[in-house]
């Protein structure tokens, strides 16, 4: 396996995309891909070389990036990206860069409710000359229409487990990373706490039902808990095939009561 020199950034993986991003004069672009896959840090990334320079020194704020998006993540109750946060950018670019351009970094893009969404394309179809405007979303298909429209998408695989391996050789760790950077130092910033999830989740499976539902309402109530429900029903297609299907019917906003009871029927056969 080819060696690869940490990255100044920490970026792990994507190398065709850095190299493609100096080259793009688009105003708005979608970073379309996995959570903990490496979007954001690459968008801060390609925020400061706009600036400074492409390769981008490493810095740990920029006061031409302005970074808005939901308070929290996960697979119930999932957070909206309001009106009232989308408004403050009309101000922000109103005001001309201290440097070159200025950037804003849109998270979640996929949650803007529809009063936001309305605004943004205002700011979408007439931008400042130096404005960029980076969505972050799962992909094109999860934006409204009249955003995707107007946003070039550039897409962010998985990273080759190969390359996660300079981190860890730990199959767990591997499989619950399933080609996510983010995922995987996180899990390893408190290896303890991976663990104890771990272990929840081995139960969840293995359990009488009602013990099963407690823990899949627990698990499931964060990103966390369904990647560790994937890596451990890998040898299972059906049961993956139901997790999705839960995850899917969850994200839409169907009763969880509903779509969990299910699940811990369906993960007990």
């Amino acid at each position: 396996m080819a060696l690869h020199p940490p990255h100044p950034w920490g970026i792990i993986g994507h190398e065709e995309v850095l190299g493609l991003l100096p080259r793009l004069g688009a105003s708005t672009l979608l970073f379309s891909g996995p959570e903990g896959v490496g979007r954001r840090l690459v968008a801060r990334w390609y925020a400061v070389g706009l600036n400074r320079g492409f390769p981008p020194p490493p810095l740990a704020d920029h006061p031409d990036l302005l970074e808005i998006g939901p308070k929290e993540r996960g697979l119930r109750g999932q957070a909206e990206v309001r009106l009232e946060e989308v408004e403050p950018l009309f101000d922000w670019f109103a005001a001309h860069p201290r440097e070159r351009v200025k950037v804003a970094l849109l998270d979640s893009a996929h949650l803007l409710t529809e009063a936001a969404a309305n605004a943004l394309l205002k700011l979408l179809e007439e931008p400042p000359s130096y404005a960029r405007i980076v969505l972050i979303a799962p992909s094109r298909d999860t934006l409204l229409p009249t955003l995707a429209s107007r946003a070039l998408e550039v897409a962010f695989g998985p990273v080759p487990e190969a390359r996660l391996r300079a981190l860890t050789e730990d199959p767990r760790l591997l499989a619950y990373a399933t080609g996510a950077p983010g995922r995987l130092l996180k899990a390893l910033a408190d290896p303890q706490a991976f663990s104890e999830r771990w272990a929840k989740a081995e139960a969840a499976l293995s359990g009488p039902p009602l013990a099963r539902l407690a823990l899949l309402e627990e698990l499931l109530g964060e990103e966390e808990g369904f990647h560790l429900l994937r890596a451990l029903l890998g040898h299972r297609p059906e049961a993956l095939l139901a997790l999705e299907r839960a995850r899917e019917a969850l994200e839409r906003y169907v009763s969880p009561d509903l779509v969990l009871a299910r699940l811990a029927l369906d993960l007990g056969v």
